[in-house]
């Protein structure tokens, strides 16, 4: 006898035969698909209704096409009409089943990096079950698919290397970007996200090896922002490198030459732009990361007011920080501009950090002048004071009347901060005294390790908390475990991690077509993040919301620009929508796979019995 699986399979090719196969259609972008059907076929839930769309290919270019592939997810249905029948194996897994299995693979892997080319070899072959993995668990893999992991496999790159994930533009390539982005397959791409791969997190210039960081931001914008991931475009620029080890690696996948700087390279950055704006739109949005401090603020000026742009390492990094430090308030119960703030970096983090502690403090009512005088940085010469040669114009804002001190324990000693905010990739800044100090002259020290990767993090949660003896309130860009003392005090490190600003930003910036990004909505999207925080979590010595809530999170984030971009005349879309929230929803990338089908074709009841095996 046969079983209910063949009898149904059988059904299903006698249909074949007797009916035409009929003609498959395309259409440009998710976006734009309408529902041919709804059927509750291949839901994981047996009911509720899934996304149909109709295509135009077919057979092995399906299962090779990470768009469209769904693996053994593919109904029988699904494989005998897209000719893949025989192309898999004979089993049916459902969605979750297919999430158990990529689970069972990683598990076994005990090294990061082996997790990482698990991920990323996933999100090469199925694009619909990579996303479906990382938000069962955003909290599990956020550590593997961005920092500190990401840092990792960017100096291992050439090992990595699997399959080409976005576009390498070169410095020779000068004169011929628009007909490289006509390469890309994509048309409708509304983000991009760029690096020159000069200075990759804090581990300095990896060349082309830096492509690991927007391939792994835009992931993020994806996983944690719902940004649909076929609108995202990586992009390195690659204009040479001055790192001897990689310049002397036969497995470097770079330009093997020393950078090109000044006229030339700034003509490259110019032409891209303005290439990726004729072809994208003035809407698409340029996300800068990674770039040198020589170019970073030098860049965001000049571009800020004519393309939709911003630098994830100056605003995106101050809009979380400064979201930490609004959550601390409530711990310290006072005001932004009772405090002092000492910053160990004064490169783009730092000075980007404390431009928006000021716009916050001027909202507080604070003159600008006085918020200044509030803010104290520390290079790698020491304590930068007035009368100090060779200080860039960024830094003289920040340069006070005071003698100068060479080392960060006497500033802190000295000054007496209420504050201290490490943002200079060095490992182990926060030394025993200097926290010890901080918890002398604090009732509650704020102590922000913000340096990525872990091994460049100013001090340890545990440090922290054991030599502040529980009473500092601690963030850092890494993620550090919990941290229990010998009182029974067990503490929840905060992450201060720029995937808590730029999804949200990112999708609300789309969403309404923002056409040039203004700081107010990096310190809006500061105050969204501090809000999200609860009595709870700040007792747990949170200052951020759980990583597993970012989605929500970025949704809200997502709707608040939304709003204060046609309050203030700066939505290019028209007309304003009533329900801000359920437009932004209707944007928002799904998981969950679509079905395949062929116009006005309906098969055979019998042959769904399939469905319910």
């Amino acid at each position: 006898m046969m079983s209910v699986c063949t009898q149904a399979a059988s059904n299903m090719l006698k249909a074949v035969t007797r009916r035409p196969q009929g003609s498959f259609l395309t259409r440009p972008s998710r976006a734009s698909w309408e529902p041919l059907r709804t059927c509750s076929s291949g839901s994981s839930d047996g009911g509720s209704p899934v996304k149909v769309q109709a295509i135009k290919k077919r057979g092995y270019d399906i299962t090779r096409n990470p768009h469209l592939n769904k693996g053994m997810a593919f109904s029988l249905e699904e494989r005998l009409q897209l000719g893949i029948h025989g192309l898999l194996p004979p089993c049916f897994l459902s969605p979750d089943v297919q999430v158990l299995r990529v689970l069972k693979s990683y598990e076994t892997k005990s090294n990061d990096l082996d997790k990482y080319i698990i991920l990323m070899t996933l999100q090469d072959r199925n694009e619909k079950l990579f996303y479906r993995v990382l938000t069962s668990d955003i909290e599990r893999f956020m550590p593997i698919v961005y920092t500190p992991t990401v840092g990792l496999a960017c100096q291992q790159y050439g090992l990595a290397f699997r399959r080409p994930r976005g576009l390498f533009i070169t410095i020779h390539d000068k004169g011929h970007i628009a007909t490289m982005l006509n390469s890309w397959p994509e048309e409708n791409i509304k983000a991009i996200v760029v690096t020159d791969g000069e200075r990759i997190l804090g581990l300095g210039d990896l060349g082309s090896y830096g492509m690991g960081i927007p391939v792994g931001k835009l992931a993020l914008y994806t996983a944690c922002g719902g940004v649909q991931p076929q609108q995202c475009l990586p992009v390195l620029l690659d204009v040479g490198t001055d790192n001897e080890h990689l310049l002397n690696d036969p497995l470097y996948i770079g330009l093997k030459h020393r950078r090109v700087r000044g006229k030339e390279y700034d003509e490259l950055i110019d032409e891209f732009m303005e290439a990726v704006t004729n072809k994208y739109g003035i809407n698409c949005l340029i996300q800068f990361e990674d770039f040198a401090n020589s170019n970073a603020f030098r860049l965001l000026n000049k571009y800020r007011n004519k393309y939709c742009t911003f630098n994830d390492d100056i605003q995106g990094t101050a809009s979380v920080a400064v979201a930490g430090i609004l959550a601390a308030l409530r711990i310290t119960n006072n005001k932004l501009s009772d405090h002092k703030f000492v910053f160990q970096g004064a490169g783009e983090a730092a000075l980007g950090i404390a431009h928006l502690i000021i716009m916050a403090m001027e909202k507080e009512g604070v003159p600008r002048k006085e918020a200044i005088q509030k803010i104290w940085m520390v290079d790698s010469k020491g304590l930068i004071v007035k009368g100090r040669g060779n200080l860039n114009h960024e830094k003289q804002m920040f340069a006070h009347n005071h003698p100068h001190l060479k080392t960060l324990a006497e500033v802190v000693r000295t000054l007496k901060p209420t504050a201290i905010i490490g943002v200079a990739a060095i490992g182990g800044a926060f030394t025993e005294q200097i926290l010890k100090d901080m918890a002398t002259f604090n009732e509650r020290p704020i102590i922000f390790a913000l340096s990525n990767p872990t091994s460049k993090a100013e001090c340890t949660a545990e440090q922290c908390y054991q030599l502040t003896e529980g009473r500092g309130i601690f963030a850092s860009g890494s993620p550090f475990p919990k941290v229990t003392l010998s009182n029974g005090q067990t503490f929840f490190p905060g992450q201060g991690n720029n995937s808590y600003v730029f999804p949200g930003v990112a999708l609300g910036i789309i969403a309404c077509g923002v056409r040039h990004i203004s700081e107010d909505i990096f310190l809006t999207t500061a105050e969204v993040i501090a809000e999200e925080v609860t009595p709870e979590h700040l007792a747990e010595g949170r200052l951020y919301p759980p990583l597993n809530t970012i989605r929500d999170l970025s949704l809200k984030i997502a709707v608040k620009i939304v709003d204060y971009a046609y309050r203030n005349d700066l939505a290019s879309w028209h007309p304003e929508p009533e329900d801000k929230e359920a437009f932004v929803e209707s944007l928002i990338y799904s998981p969950d796979y679509d079905s395949f089908t062929i116009d006005n074709y309906s098969w055979p009841k019998e042959a769904m019995m399939i469905q319910d095996v």
